[in-house]
């Protein structure tokens, strides 16, 4: 059965993907780790956040906002040293 242009335009747009992905430098251990450390740490920060919209307990609210506060040091220190 013949393909149509739709599936061969994907397929183009695969093999194109495939070849970036290729023509990237590896990266190394250490900025692997800093990378998932800064995700990490975005995540977190996320949640919080979505955890400070809801909180109705004062105490819970000054908890997440200094979680919050700490996470934004962290992302900060990561920041400056790349």
């Amino acid at each position: 059965m013949a393909r149509g242009w739709e599936s061969k335009a994907v397929e183009a747009q695969q093999d194109a993907a495939g070849e970036a992905r290729q023509i990237a430098p590896p990266m190394s251990a250490d900025a692997i780790a800093k990378r998932t450390t800064r995700e990490t740490l975005s995540l977190a920060r996320t949640r919080a956040l979505s955890d400070l919209q809801r909180a109705c307990a004062p105490a819970h609210r000054a908890m997440l906002e200094q979680a919050i506060a700490d996470l934004d040091r962290q992302l900060a220190e990561l920041a400056e040293n790349p």
